[in-house]
């Protein structure tokens, strides 16, 4: 997880200086078609600039969270942190059993289009890694009942605003607050699922290893010799997984065709 900080002392929740204790984590989501974590943070050359003049570093801004997970300069995705976990944010607004203001750290997830994969998946990791981050610092258990919970879920338990944020989007890519707080869970107690990039590492490193390893028992050094002497291999890489076009040569060869 790329991780920067962009606290935004000119908003007017942080210059309200009001701290609590962390009781949870709120997940929202923007509302609106654009990824890019700039959007909302002044930036820098890494995270992007800002060049609307429409971030949340100013005053009058009505709305403050403690962090956004969205894309970078690069196109990659990353999470800033806006606030102090402490600091007390206006993320949830109230209902009738008071505010998740006065509970949860929140963070947003820049929405596009919702219909993109391949970024939901980045920024649905992204949200899992940071929440358990949280949740190991300040000791509190996703699966514990109101402790990770959305916007949707907030309203209704009655501490937040009425809005449908998370599960007009997660849904669509399979998942929900269920699975959100299954996969937080997994990866605090270490069995983080494993992307493509490292499978695919895995997978090489393990290919070349065997492409080195050499055919120590007699029957293999036999079987090696007669291919050899029949034409249909030239001996190599005799520990390593055979392709489907490697055996097709390799019959084609032993049937004379």
């Amino acid at each position: 997880m790329k991780f920067f900080t962009q606290i935004l002392k000119n908003n007017d929740c942080y210059k309200a200086g009001k701290t609590f204790i962390p009781r949870g984590v709120m997940i929202h989501s923007t509302g609106a078609n654009n990824p890019h974590l700039s959007r909302y943070v002044p930036g820098n050359d890494e995270i992007g600039r800002n060049t609307g003049g429409n971030h949340w570093d100013m005053s009058g801004t009505t709305a403050c969270v403690h962090a956004f997970v969205g894309k970078l300069a690069d196109g990659s995705v990353g999470v800033v942190q806006t606030l102090p976990w402490n600091r007390r944010g206006w993320h949830a607004g109230k209902g009738s059993c008071g505010s998740a203001n006065d509970t949860h750290i929140s963070f947003e997830i820049c929405e596009d289009g919702l219909q993109d994969a391949g970024y939901f998946s980045a920024v649905y990791q992204a949200a899992v890694e940071l929440t358990a981050d949280l949740c190991k610092q300040y000791g509190l258990d996703p699966e514990v009942d109101g402790v990770v919970i959305c916007h949707s879920e907030g309203h209704a338990r009655e501490i937040a605003s009425n809005h449908a944020d998370v599960m007009h989007w997660f849904p669509i890519h399979g998942k929900s607050m269920d699975t959100f707080r299954a996969d937080v869970t997994r990866v605090m107690e270490g069995e983080e699922e494993m992307t493509q990039e490292q499978f695919d590492k895995f997978m090489d490193n393990y290919l070349a290893r065997k492409a080195k390893e050499e055919a120590s028992q007699p029957w293999e050094q036999d079987v090696i010799r007669r291919a050899k002497e029949a034409g249909i291999s030239d001996g190599g890489r005799p520990r390593s997984p055979g392709t489907r076009v490697e055996n097709m040569a390799m019959v084609l060869a032993a049937v004379g065709k």
